[in-house]
């Protein structure tokens, strides 16, 4: 009936076209005919020139053709210095009719003959050369973006292991990958996903290792996308999952190189994209948001010793407060009989029960957390010592809250941090709620059963056709590396469910 609804609205909306788009069209089917004039009348027209200061238009006159030209750039995304020394000059120097292939010293040389399939190049940062009494325009490699320069990882920070993160350019970051896989069979598969905004998708993987099934669903799902614009994978990220309403992300998100070079090494796909400092693993399990970068950069008991603390952590995070609500509310006579007596002592001028006063702790957990991200830098420390120091005491002392669940909200709150991806650790802090909100009307029994339910939730997930708990269930052939890590020497396989051309990595 809410489809049907649903339908109905959007049915209504009427389909209003832009003022200029039949014109706009018409313009852009022009086959390039040798009319210099009229080719930069209709490109004048489709840049705003002169009201686009941003388009400029340089004539001039190749004296060994003795034609006049002219060069067509966006100003602020290509490289004045390489314009200027290996295109106009030789353009204005050269005295001999050589081709122009032969004049220019510029590595990226292409032709085009229609004035559509010129436009994407200018507007990806190449230089367009037009030439009187020619039919075709050539188009130089000379773009140049501005951006960040390679810094340090700040979300997946690692004490040992390599330092460099990607950045908002995808040709530095797949030449950051390049570097970790010196391998011809490295893969970049470049596909426009946006009608408007045209932005370039860059695929990467290994040809004897991907299998074909698994790059081509993805192909087709990213070339089903009829968007106007998709400007960073963040927003991508949403449009390709399969479960659009679900806690548990099946993508993964990584700002690391050399963790994408991994995963690539392991059969699995990569998409880099522009304006997006990060990249995105597909197909993504449970286990590759557990497990963190540097895991296999320590030695064997210093990575397994991390993963121990992280499962603890985790269950704390998710149990720790709807075990207390459930065992005070509803199950007293589990609390040992000196501790009960505690309890009750703090409870004792409290006026709220355990479950609303806890839930308003985990309320302003969150609201210092979320404030503490937000605030400017100089002023996130002074928030998490005000909000958890100087508001808990006082509440404390007000007896609105007791000292213990103070102690349980601030375990399980600092526990959650042990989840370094931002996706997992979202799920993680929802999933605490439902837990705590099952714990409050049902007790442990309430709990149990939102643990089994959760657990048949996440065996019916699946990532772009693989299971989300595998390789732990279903069974695969893989390395083993799950919860704990193996010795490297011992990690021979590669995952079985992403189904490689290649399973043995030694």
């Amino acid at each position: 009936m809410l489809k049907k609804l649903f339908e109905k609205l959007y049915s209504n909306v009427p389909n209003v076209p832009e003022k200029s788009f039949p014109e706009d069209i018409k313009r852009k089917e022009i086959h390039l005919d040798g009319d210099l004039e009229q080719t930069l009348k209709t490109f004048k027209q489709i840049y705003s020139y002169p009201d686009n200061h941003d388009f400029i238009i340089r004539n001039i006159h190749i004296s060994g053709m003795n034609k006049k030209a002219s060069l067509l750039y966006i100003r602020t995304i290509t490289d004045s210095s390489l314009i200027d020394q290996h295109i106009l000059r030789p353009l204005l120097i050269n005295n001999s009719s050589d081709k122009i292939e032969d004049i220019v010293s510029i590595q990226s040389v292409d032709t085009k003959k229609i004035i559509k399939d010129i436009l994407p190049e200018i507007n990806k940062g190449s230089a367009a050369l037009i030439i009187e009494d020619e039919s075709q325009a050539y188009l130089f490699g000379v773009t140049k973006f501005e951006g960040r320069s390679v810094e340090k990882s700040e979300n997946e920070t690692t004490v040992k292991g390599p330092k460099e993160a990607f950045t908002e350019l995808s040709s530095t970051n797949i030449s950051l990958i390049r570097k970790k896989i010196k391998n011809e069979n490295l893969v970049v598969e470049s596909l426009t996903i946006s009608e408007r905004s045209k932005n370039d998708l860059f695929i990467l993987y290994e040809k004897d290792l991907a299998n074909e099934k698994l790059v081509t669903n993805i192909k087709k799902k990213v070339n089903a996308l009829d968007l106007d614009a998709i400007q960073n994978l963040s927003l991508l990220e949403q449009y390709i999952e399969e479960r659009k309403i679900s806690i548990f992300p099946t993508v993964l998100n990584t700002e690391r190189p050399d963790r994408a070079a991994s995963f690539i090494e392991d059969g699995y796909i990569v998409l880099i994209m522009d304006n997006s400092p990060a990249s995105l693993v597909l197909p993504a399990t449970f286990w590759s948001f557990y497990h963190s970068s540097e895991d296999h950069y320590l030695r064997f008991p210093y990575g397994n010793f991390t993963r121990l603390l992280r499962v603890v952590a985790l269950f704390i995070t998710l149990f720790t407060s709807a075990i207390y609500v459930g065992v005070v509310t509803y199950h007293a006579e589990m609390i040992p009989p000196d501790l009960l007596l505690a309890i009750a002592a703090t409870r004792e001028r409290v006026p709220f029960p355990a479950a609303i006063e806890v839930i308003l702790m985990e309320l302003a957990f969150e609201l210092i957390r979320e404030a503490g991200l937000r605030v400017p830098n100089p002023i996130g420390p002074t928030i998490g010592i005000v909000g958890a120091l100087i508001l808990g005491q006082a509440a404390v002392q007000a007896n609105i809250v007791s000292p213990i669940v103070v102690i349980v909200v601030a375990l399980g709150g600092l526990s959650s941090f042990a989840v370094g991806d931002i996706s997992m650790n979202f799920a993680i802090r929802l999933t605490r709620f439902l837990f705590l909100l099952a714990a409050t009307l049902f007790g442990i029994y309430g709990m149990a059963a939102l643990f089994t339910l959760g657990l048949f939730y996440l065996i019916s997930i699946k990532s772009f056709g693989v299971p989300y708990l595998a390789p732990l269930t279903p069974r695969y052939a893989s390395s083993g590396d799950t919860i704990f890590r193996r010795v490297l020497q011992h990690e021979v396989l590669r995952p079985g469910y992403v189904k490689p051309k290649d399973i043995k990595k030694k």
